[in-house]
């Protein structure tokens, strides 16, 4: 069985616990002295340096003499927030939190693969759909919190009372529809992104394959934005009273 170096070395100390964990719910891996797939290991470090890095920043905070990674976290929280105040409102602060963390994790997992011995975990289908349905029930969870119950259901009923009837199960539908769009835009993306990468790696494994990194990096950064954007947008449907 094909592993990472990471995932190896994840396994060899923890597949014990993890194998024992996984069959208390019910889930039998296939290969018990390796249940740790690559990608769960890319997250689980991803994860760790994101950690890392908000310590960094949390011990060199200063007002007077602000660190490098201070300029940089000020910059992403900067950008983020212009984009949550165009697209969600006023009330964009109380959602920075979720959308800097959501935008960090997929954009540390999509260049992830661009360091030898490692690999994007958003190239998994899973990990994409992940982010997708946590973003699709954050949303819904603030709409509910911001407009009540009633309040929010209204968002599905349309303009006008007598196209309920129809409007209702066209939106259900279009926000179900949601997830895949999400999953899918991002998994492709980075799966087909990869893919090219290798196949020139194998091909010309000087030069040529330099610049799909560079290509690999621009959509990185493109898939985040377009996921974080996306999020800002359903969060500003969602929470938008009615008048």
């Amino acid at each position: 069985m094909h592993q990472l170096p990471f995932t190896e070395v994840l396994n060899r100390v923890f597949a014990g616990p993890v194998d024992v964990l996984l069959r208390t719910f019910g889930i039998h891996p296939s290969h018990p002295e390796a249940p740790i797939p690559d990608h769960v290991a890319m997250q689980f470090l991803v994860v760790l340096f994101l950690t890392a890095f908000f310590v960094v920043i949390r011990l060199g905070l200063s007002v007077d003499r602000p660190s490098g990674p201070q300029h940089v976290m000020e910059a992403i929280q900067d950008f983020t927030g212009n984009l949550g105040r165009d697209l969600i409102g006023r009330h964009y602060q109380e959602y920075l939190p979720y959308l800097i963390t959501l935008g960090l994790f997929i954009l540390t997992s999509n260049l992830l693969g661009l360091i030898p011995g490692l690999e994007s975990p958003t190239g998994k289908a899973v990990v994409p759909l992940g982010c997708a349905l946590v973003t699709w029930f954050y949303y819904h969870v603030q709409g509910l919190r911001k407009n009540g119950v009633v309040g929010y259901v209204k968002h599905f009923m349309g303009p006008v009372w007598w196209l309920a009837i129809l409007m209702f199960p066209i939106e259900i539908f279009s926000h179900l529809a949601r997830v895949l769009s999400l999953t899918v835009r991002l998994f492709a993306n980075m799966f087909a992104g990869e893919m090219v990468t290798l196949v020139f790696f194998s091909l010309l494994p000087i030069g040529v394959p330099v610049i799909f990194e560079g290509l690999h990096i621009g959509v990185s950064f493109i898939q985040t934005y377009i996921f974080v954007l996306l999020a800002c947008v359903y969060l500003g449907e969602a929470t938008a009273h009615e008048h």
